[in-house]
């Protein structure tokens, strides 16, 4: 009788010990793996951060010039952009709070920018060199004198930008189109490569729909300086 408690506790014992290894086996380990979207997500974010970090002064100095040009709420002529170390200095006048907002808000926001030093300087009657004396006595007159004002500021501007184009190197236009490319959440602008020869910019690489191709496309069209937009982007979709 004792003989057969003492088997059926070993053979009990030897089962107990059979399940522990297969538990410990088949358990999934304490450190789960990240999904696969997590781990691009992490990729995604550390090159976008080295990207930032190479950047040179010269090439953040171009991004921000760049935006300002570009916004038609910032007088970007008139406004000076110097880069040391990452970190951006604005100088120059502007017309309100509201443009020196805009200004400062897309120097923030441009790949590479560490800190914005602000210098801007709200332009008014005592700023610019006018006198009271200078000032029409009517309302009538003054609305006037303020459209055609704001029709020669307008054209300078075209004619200030036009010419800035065209003289923008092929190295700062191929900086200003991978910023937007990078910026745009509705693009992967790490998988997009940019090349410019003689303003003429090619896109190659791999986007996930038709609709991101053409947000690309769109972005490095309407970027300073650009002639012409060669695509060899391919379209492989998400999997």
């Amino acid at each position: 009788m004792l003989n057969r408690i003492t088997v059926g506790i070993c053979a009990i014992a030897v089962a107990l010990m059979t399940a522990g290894a297969a538990s410990a086996q088949t358990a999934p380990p304490e450190t789960k793996e990240k999904s696969t979207a997590a781990k691009a997500k992490d990729k995604t974010q550390d090159a976008a951060k080295k990207t930032a970090t190479v950047m040179t002064d010269a090439e953040i100095t171009s991004a921000v010039k760049t935006k300002l040009l570009a916004d038609s709420k910032v007088g970007g002529l008139k406004i000076d952009v110097d880069t040391d170390h990452g970190v951006v200095t604005l100088t120059g006048p502007v017309h309100s709070t509201a443009e020196r907002a805009e200004a400062l808000r897309l120097a923030k926001n441009t790949m590479g920018v560490k800190r914005v030093v602000n210098k801007l300087e709200l332009e008014t009657a005592a700023t610019s060199g006018k006198s009271d004396k200078d000032e029409k006595s009517t309302a009538a007159k003054a609305k006037d004198k303020t459209e055609e004002a704001a029709k020669k500021t307008a054209d300078a501007t075209k004619a200030g930008a036009k010419k800035t184009a065209s003289v923008l190197t092929d190295a700062e236009i191929t900086t200003a189109v991978k910023t937007k490319l990078l910026a745009d959440p509705k693009v992967g602008g790490l998988a997009i490569n940019v090349d410019t020869s003689k303003h003429v910019v090619t896109l190659t690489g791999t986007v996930h729909s038709a609709e991101e191709k053409a947000e690309a496309l769109r972005l490095a069209k309407t970027t300073m300086g650009v002639h012409n937009v060669v695509s060899k982007l391919t379209i492989e979709p998400k999997k």
